[in-house]
């Protein structure tokens, strides 16, 4: 084989030439070649986005509107001195200090009657109560 130098070796010319100012008026030409009408394009997913945001505005709706529909069964009762009295009477935590701190002057005023005791009863109260110390210490 014979040692191939590319510098000595004559050029082939490739035969593929460019007309003249090819380039200079390339995009004038190919905005011509392009069709004036461009077809509508319509988004596969734009359908889909209009579904989920009908059905977050519907959810949003029903959301607020849960309070306004739902009937209200907050009805206030009022209390009866009798559970009043049960519920303070059976409260370990609850004493007589912490009764009196809550009164106001016109409670306490209305709580002041005048109670008649005989000394036969009060006697007889005595007699019968076998807690007697406790009584005295109160």
């Amino acid at each position: 084989m014979k040692t191939f130098k590319l510098e000595n070796e004559p050029k082939i010319e490739t035969g593929f030439k460019t007309p003249d100012h090819y380039f200079e008026n390339f995009s004038i030409k190919m905005m011509e070649q392009l069709p004036k009408n461009e077809p509508k394009v319509i988004s596969i997913f734009q359908k889909r986005k209009t579904l989920i945001m009908m059905a977050v505005a519907a959810i949003l709706v029903l959301a607020l509107m849960i309070p306004i529909l739902s009937p209200s069964s907050t009805n206030t009762k009022e209390l009866d001195a009798a559970a009043l009295e049960n519920y303070i009477t059976y409260q370990s935590n609850v004493n007589q200090y912490d009764l009196i701190s809550v009164l106001e002057t016109e409670d306490i005023n209305n709580i002041k009657t005048g109670i008649a005791l005989e000394d036969a009863v009060i006697e007889d109260h005595l007699s019968t109560n076998s807690n007697l110390e406790n009584l005295i210490l109160e």
